[in-house]
């Protein structure tokens, strides 16, 4: 088994897919409208998904946006250098919502972003390359 993707609804597809694709560095890698069903379905990621796990985006035609509820926490991204990571997503005009920095009760360092649906991205150091 393997995880394929992690699957969010969001309000605006094409402001998502921008967000994603040029202030997180993931590519588009499929797209499909269903207009049976008002919606289109995007794939974005870091590579193939027979490789990766990916991010479906799930836009639904006639609704605008969701609440997040409770029970949803955050998408965790490895990088390099997580403060270099969020100086070129601030130039990128994305929005740090966490300062980068060492978690509170702990050492590891990490951020967080904020995407267009107010999603929350955890970045930490990708101590597996290291």
């Amino acid at each position: 088994m393997r995880l394929l993707h992690t699957m969010l609804r969001v309000g605006d597809l094409e402001k998502s897919i921008k967000f994603y694709s040029d202030i997180m560095g993931m590519e588009l890698i499929r797209k499909h409208d269903y207009e049976s069903g008002r919606f289109t379905l995007a794939f974005l990621g870091y590579g193939p998904e027979k490789d990766n796990t990916v991010l479906e985006l799930t836009h639904n035609w006639d609704t605008d946006s969701y609440d997040k509820g409770e029970g949803f926490g955050h998408i965790a991204i490895a990088v390099d250098d997580v403060y270099k990571a969020c100086e070129k997503i601030r130039d990128a005009g994305g929005v740090i919502v966490r300062e980068p920095g060492p978690m509170k009760h702990g050492t590891t360092v990490l951020a967080f972003v904020e995407d267009p649906d107010g999603y929350k991205i955890e970045l930490l150091e990708d101590r597996h390359n290291k």
